[in-house]
């Protein structure tokens, strides 16, 4: 059962004290210009996009040392029928075992990651390879859809609607062997996953939901208790037992369509800006965030220029406060202020 009241508090505020120091100094930024996972073409084009918003130079603007590695490369398969119901299952499953590689070498390598997708199938390499090298890793979904659909309850047949199903270890022995797939193996419990801002689920994902206990938080809910208690309860819920790494993965259409346009699956009734950026500073303040994904800006999807650069520059924002940027201002820290020089003149009136 999740702490609350002030038990609560004193387990938040002893994990800030205690993790500040502790988080990586680096950002490894990564690029995963993918579509396969859905049938909308642009959403490749989605790393591009949050770059040429500004991403390198906002993060440059904090403590961190930051590493762009481009983007990465992605073999496409000519022959890649439909396996049930699944459409490019070959694609997805090759395209997810690069990014586990390059997800598991980031985070080895002492970044915390930024990786720019991309549709959100994706999350199957990253939080995969980001578990690799932290296995007892708590995942935060942020996004209007579940994204735990199987193969079997799926209606569309699209991965990137099944992405936790790969993940969940309550569902081994419940997807069929996929091909594309043979490299991967589910890792996550179902205790180690809370979604914020549901409002578009399907029957399958509900009765996986409910029927594995998993923590969720839909925009009724949101509406009831306040983003700031979501956020104590779920952070509760994911750190109490022990601290571990978070890795966030946001699907930019888990914001009202009114603010993030250019995405794929918009649902109205989405996060207001503030509560999306309070979200994420809460993560950020635990000291404990190790990856996140950003996922589904579709530039071609935007109505406008300036629906797409709405979205793109939404996006940067999202990433930026994850990793310390303050609506105080995005700036590095300082030690202490300047002195004063003695020999400075002085005036009188």
């Amino acid at each position: 059962m999740a702490l609350t009241g002030p038990v609560s508090r004193l387990v938040r505020t002893q994990l800030r004290r205690s993790c500040q120091h502790s988080r990586a100094q680096s950002v490894a930024v990564l690029g995963a210009p993918f579509s396969r996972g859905q049938k909308r073409r642009g959403v490749e084009l989605g790393p591009k996009v949050i770059r040429d918003a500004g991403l390198i130079e906002r993060l440059s603007t904090l403590d961190y040392s930051v590493h762009d590695f481009g983007d990465l490369s992605f073999h496409h398969l000519e022959h890649d029928e439909p396996y049930m119901d699944v459409k490019f299952p070959r694609n997805v499953g090759a395209a997810n075992k690069v990014l586990f590689s390059a997800a598991s070498r980031a985070v080895g390598a002492g970044h915390t990651l930024v990786m720019l997708g991309g549709d959100h199938s994706l999350a199957i390499g990253s939080v995969s390879g980001h578990a690799q090298q932290s296995p007892d890793l708590c995942l935060i979904w942020v996004d209007a859809h579940a994204d735990i659909n199987t193969p079997m309850t799926s209606p569309s047949g699209n991965l990137h609607g099944q992405p936790v199903a790969f993940m969940l270890k309550e569902l081994q022995g419940k997807i069929p062997a996929i091909p594309g797939f043979a490299w991967s193996k589910p890792f996550l419990s179902s205790r180690d996953l809370v979604y914020v801002g549901l409002r578009d689920v399907d029957p399958g994902e509900h009765h996986l939901l409910k029927s594995l206990g998993i923590q969720y938080f839909s925009m009724r809910d949101i509406d009831r208790l306040g983003i700031t208690r979501v956020m104590e309860v779920t952070l509760d819920h994911l750190l109490s037992r022990k601290q571990r790494p978070i890795h966030l993965s946001f699907d930019i259409d888990a914001f009202d369509p009114s603010l993030a346009p250019a995405t794929g699956t918009a649902v109205n009734g989405g996060l207001t800006y503030r509560e999306g950026i309070y979200l994420t500073e809460e993560i950020h303040n635990t000291g404990l965030l190790s990856a996140i994904d950003l996922v589904e800006v579709n530039p071609v999807l935007g109505a406008s220029q300036e629906a797409v650069e709405a979205t793109a520059s939404l996006a940067v924002d999202v990433i930026a406060s994850s990793l310390g940027q303050t609506r105080e201002g995005a700036h590095a820290s300082i030690d202490s202020m300047p002195a004063v020089k003695k020999d400075t003149e002085q005036f009188c009136l």
